[in-house]
This record gives structure tokens, sequence and C-alpha cells, in this order.
């Protein structure tokens, strides 16, 4: 195998790419600030336990682990970066108010999430802490949606759920027949693919109230009448009227973007701890963004406070909004004139980019969009369109 043949799912970002990128990565976090989000950068590797405590199956499987050459213990390539920010609000930041954080940096995972994508994403995100309240779900969504409209993204669609709904109906069930973990997890993958048959067969010994509860939901989808059937199929419960009543106020605070519900959505990592939503575009083949609440997540830390957050990937962002132009330039030539160096740095100082060309190398051209020249005449050098 050639030495420069890369492992599969990783790939080079090459100029045209990183440069958009990168200013994708800009305008996330002006955004995230403009909100009051406090930038933090989490490093790459931490003690495994620390990563995965408390986050379940689903993030263990796609952490790269190693030992450390140093203290011999096994450490963990994060491949989401929300365990890292709870630990730094439970032990670092431990403030007693709300605390509002955002972070980009990459995460790793040891397989591709679907075909086509990349190992490596280039995780953004933004979390607050502090408030139990439905505000703060309402604010960390409409941040996402802003996010997302900073990037240029168009035809975006809101889908939303709460993780409270399947797992109360799985506990109640659970009460009266004892679930093993694998059948827990052919339930969760029926409900996922919305397979009423297999789901029915697989919930056959389950109580009547619970077994009807849950074939019900694999077709509780659609716009706000699924919140309204769903009071009259699903076994009753003290925290359905809640969970419905907070996820239709928080569709009617949503203007200019498609809102649906899936109250069988269980994708994503198993610390959400109630409402939920994942963010689609119309030239996007998944979502774009997807966060909810979580307050459970800094409790394997000591610190058990509210918490809700979304992440994307600014990678698979990219692919989704069109090409940005090239970035105007002017084209200068080399010397060692005082005065050109001079005329060089004077536009460089005011934000133009300046592209010197080397001696014989006038008719090669970059990803630089040069649209003015740097020209002498009678001894001033003046800037020419090209």
């Amino acid at each position: 195998m050639s030495a420069w043949v890369l492992p599969d799912h990783i790939a080079d970002v090459l100029p045209s790419e990183a440069r958009h990128i990168e200013e994708l990565r800009r305008s996330l976090l002006d955004t995230a600030r403009s909100y009051g989000y406090e930038l933090v950068m989490p490093p790459l590797l931490e003690h495994l336990e620390s990563l995965l405590t408390g986050t379940g199956e689903a993030l263990d499987l796609q952490t790269f682990k190693l030992v450390d050459q140093l203290s011999g213990r096994t450490l963990g390539l994060r491949a989401d970066t929300t365990p890292q920010v709870a630990r730094i609000d439970a032990h670092l930041l431990n403030r007693a108010g709300v605390t509002r954080l955002c972070y980009a940096g990459p995460v790793l995972h040891t397989r591709p999430d679907r075909p086509q994508a990349t190992r490596e994403p280039l995780q953004f995100g933004a979390e607050i802490y502090g408030h139990a309240g439905r505000e703060a779900d309402l604010e960390v969504l409409l941040l996402a949606l802003d996010c997302l409209k900073v990037a240029q993204v168009s035809d975006l669609s809101v889908d939303m759920s709460d993780a409270r709904i399947v797992r109360y109906l799985l506990s109640e069930a659970s009460i009266q027949t004892v679930l093993p973990a694998s059948q827990l997890s052919q339930i969760h993958a029926a409900l996922a693919e919305k397979d009423a048959s297999e789901l029915a067969s697989l919930t056959k010994n389950l109580p009547k109230a619970a077994r009807e509860s849950l074939v019900a939901l694999v077709q509780l989808y659609g716009d706000e009448k699924v919140l309204e059937e769903a009071l009259k199929v699903l076994q009753p419960a003290d925290i359905l009227p809640e969970a419905l009543s907070n996820l239709k106020w928080l569709a009617s605070q949503i203007n200019g973007s498609k809102v649906t519900f899936d109250l069988a959505e269980l994708s994503g990592y198993a610390y959400y701890s109630g409402a939920r939503f994942a963010i689609y575009a119309k030239n996007a083949p998944d979502s774009l963004v997807r966060g909810g609440r979580y307050d459970e997540v800094g409790a394997v830390f000591g610190r058990n406070r509210p918490a809700v957050g979304f992440s994307l990937d600014i990678k698979e962002l990219v692919s989704a909004v069109a090409p940005r132009p090239l970035k105007a330039a002017i084209r200068a030539p080399w010397g060692e004139s005082v005065s050109l160096r001079a005329a060089i740095k004077r536009l460089r100082d005011v934000g133009e980019t300046v592209v010197c060309v080397l001696p014989g190398h006038e008719s090669e051209v970059d990803e630089f969009d040069c649209d003015r020249e740097l020209v002498e005449v009678t001894g001033q050098w003046v800037i020419q369109a090209v």
C-alpha cells in the first residue's frame, strides 16, 4: 500500500473547502458569542472513564482507545464533546448560575455514522447549564437555527421528540416484565425503523398497555395533530401532558421553518433526557443539527444540573451549502523596492489579500481571484483593475 493512502473515511481537506470550513467555523462561533456563549477548548484525548461514564454503549463503540505510555492507563480519543463540556462545567467552572459554553474542534469515530460520512467530523456545539425551564430549550433551538441561517442554509425543517416518552413506556414495561438488554436494543431498533410488526413480536409478552403504546409510537409522526393523537393512544403518564405541551410550545415559537414531530425518534446519544430536535435542509441527505435536553450528563461528575445543547459537523455543513466565491485579491510583483514593500504592507494592514508573483511564475493561478494588480505609475504604486 502506498504511504500516501489515508485510512477509509479519512480525508485531507484542500484549499477551497478548507477556507470555506474555516470561514463557517468563525461565523458559527461569532453567532454563539452574540448569544453570550463562551468558548472552551477541551483536549482531544482523556482518560477513558471520564469520556464514557454515563454516555451509553453507542459512544463507547465509536471511541478509539489507546494506552498512555506515561501512566499505563487507557485513554480515549473523543467521539463527542458534550461529556467533556459537562466535566468543565461541573469541576472547572463550578458556577452557581447559568453557564453558556460553545466549542469547535475535531472528534474521531471508529466507524462512519452512515455511508460516505467522515470519521473525523469537525464538531461545533453550544450548551447551556443551570436552567431547567423550557426557555433554555428554546434558546438553544433558536441559536441552532440562526447558525444554519448564517451558514446560508435555506429550506429548514425541525423535527421534534421527547426522550422521556419512550423511556417511560419501557420503564413501565420493565416493572412488570424484566427486559434483557438485548431485547431493549431490538425494541429501540424496531422503533427507529418504524417496524410495527417486529415491534409487536418483540413486545408480545409485555403488559397490554405498554405493548399497545409502544406499537402506537411508530405511527406518531407528522404535524401538530400527532401531539393530540398521542394523548389518546399512549399509556397515561404524569410526564406525557407536560412533554407534549412543551413540544407544542417550542414549535409555536419557531418562525419560517417547517416543524414536524416523531415521538419514536431515538437516534443519537443515549444521554438525552427531555425535549430533543433535529434540523434538516432540503438539499442535505441527513439532519445537519441534533440537540436537546440532557439533564443527567453531569451526574457522573458529581454535579447533576440542567443542561441543553446542540452540535453539528462543520464539514458536513459545508457540503450542504453552495461554494463560496473566490476571495478577491490583488496581484503584485515581487521586488526588493522599499516603496513596493511599503505599498504591499499598507494594503495588507487594511485587510486586503496581496499575492506576490514570484519570478518565473507569472502565468500561474491559485484559488484567489486576483481582480486587481499593483503597478508602478510614474514612481507611485497604484491599484488597477485586471
